[in-house]
């Protein structure tokens, strides 16, 4: 009689058993629909420009999703604040992480303080308006419902309840990304910054608590362009930050309401983007275009350090309405990628030939010494509006957080030959004007000294400043003393 061989038979078993558990494991899904969730978990909800944790390789999950609805007084700019509506009481709201084939449970919660009924529109959504139709709430209140995440991509969400363009003006936007299976390759550093345009009733910096203007938002004449909410909310302490040699990724949207995002980091180069937050990459890239209500994701390796300005390259939105950020990089010099100034010198656009002496006969024009005061300013203004006016503005208000203010201002007043000088020979470093630390840098002036000695006396007699009347012989004086 023959014996069989148990222990054999036993091991076969488990030998198919655990091919079939790993063959599971390693299972791919053509209908994403399909991908099991194992567990459940809270996500993780940041604030800008943080991230929550990146997904990995964890399988899909049903994900608890918890958003409350604030309406809150906020700072647009120094002086100037407005009442934001927002998701999870920042503008642009939480940022929400999930990987393909999550099943969301998301809750959203109308705060009983809050005035208004809202809703949700998540791009990322497959359903009746991306989850609006069933997420309208009124204060007090909450609603629940249900979503899969079927494609990888980085997606807008904003409240879409009528007059929807308004609910958006307000700051009710952000971004949810939903990672493909195995999660993003690993990066050093994420952030996390969305743009959007205000529309209020005072024009730019004028201050106090501004109201919404719909007519304004209907012309699109926006007074804010914005990354993150407000003015400064990238710039100065609020910098985002790396180190040389680093990898940084930015998960970058546009709110809107009406304006397209020339997105551009001003010295340095997109190694890659994922065009409209998609799955197509693009590579070595300058400036990318980011619809309203669209997104981008945007990599690159930091090879020197510095201070790098983020901006909209619609430029006046940069420098004139807010849209401005930076990335403060630490780290060692690499002069082979940037080796900064190699030499200063005077530049001859003439040419170096021998000039012609004018003939004696030929009367020279000579600077008058003695302008009147309403002289001086008349040709002080045109001066400025030529020279100075881009950077420190027709009012001398400045640009917060890159120029500092001319009027009523502290360090001017204090110090007219250090006011001159500069004007001589510019001024780079960090300096406190009026109580804000300012670390930009103003290029020295091509101008006479007679031509100085007309601006300053503009700026001295304008704005609230000292009222000095600056003559031709103090710049004369400060220009020979070096």
């Amino acid at each position: 009689m023959k014996l069989s061989n148990p222990p054999c038979t036993l091991l076969v078993c488990v030998m198919l058993v655990l091919t079939s558990c790993i063959n599971n494991e390693k299972k791919t899904y053509d209908n994403p629909a399909e991908i099991p969730v194992s567990r459940e978990m809270v996500a993780e909800l940041t604030s800008p420009p943080n991230v929550p944790t990146p997904v990995g390789v964890r399988k899909a999950k049903k994900l608890i999703v918890n958003m409350e609805i604030l309406e809150k007084e906020g700072t647009m700019t120094d002086g100037t604040t407005y009442n934001y509506w927002t998701f999870g009481g920042s503008v642009p709201g939480s940022f929400i992480r999930t990987r393909v084939g999550d099943e969301v449970e998301f809750t959203l919660s109308n705060h009983p303080d809050n005035k208004l009924p809202h809703n949700i529109d998540l791009h990322a959504v497959t359903g009746p308006g991306g989850g609006a139709t069933s997420s309208f709430v009124a204060p007090g209140h909450e609603k629940k419902f249900n979503f899969k995440t079927l494609n990888p991509g980085l997606y807008v969400y904003h409240c879409a309840t009528a007059p929807v363009g308004m609910h958006i003006a307000n700051g009710m936007y952000g971004l949810i990304l939903v990672e493909p299976a195995g999660g993003l390759p690993q990066v050093d550093k994420e952030y996390y910054i969305m743009q959007g345009d205000f529309y209020t009733k005072g024009e730019n910096g004028e201050p106090g608590l501004q109201a919404f203007d719909m007519q304004k938002a209907v012309d699109e004449d926006a007074d804010y362009v914005v990354f993150n909410g407000k003015v400064g909310a990238l710039t100065g302490d609020n910098a985002i930050t790396a180190n040389v040699g680093e990898t940084v990724r930015l998960y970058v949207g546009n709110g809107g309401p009406n304006l397209v995002s020339s997105f551009h980091v001003i010295g340095e180069i997109f190694d890659k983007v994922m065009d409209e937050g998609g799955s197509s990459i693009n590579k070595n890239v300058q400036t990318t275009l980011i619809p309203a209500g669209g997104a981008a994701i945007v990599e690159f390796r930091v090879g020197v350090p510095g201070t790098f300005i983020l901006v909209d390259h619609s430029i006046f939105r940069a420098f004139n309405k807010g849209a401005l950020g930076m990335l403060k990089v630490e780290g060692e010099e690499n002069k082979t990628i940037y080796s900064g100034v190699v030499q200063e010198g005077i530049y001859h656009p003439e040419g170096g030939g021998i000039q012609e002496m004018p003939d004696s006969d030929t009367k020279v024009a000579t600077p008058k010494e003695s302008k009147t005061l309403a002289e001086k300013m008349k040709s002080g203004k045109t001066i400025y509006m030529q020279t100075c006016f881009a950077c420190h503005q027709a009012e001398g208000q400045g640009i917060p957080n890159a120029f500092p203010p001319l009027a009523k201002s502290d360090y001017l007043n204090a110090d007219v030959n250090r006011a001159i000088d500069i004007v001589l020979r510019g001024k780079t470093g960090e300096i406190t004007v009026n109580g804000e630390k300012y670390n930009s840098v103003m290029t020295r002036q091509a101008i006479s000294n007679d031509e100085i000695a007309d601006v300053l006396t503009y700026v001295y007699n304008s704005w609230g400043n000292n009222k000095t009347n600056v003559t031709k012989a103090q710049v004369d004086q400060v220009k020979n003393a070096h």
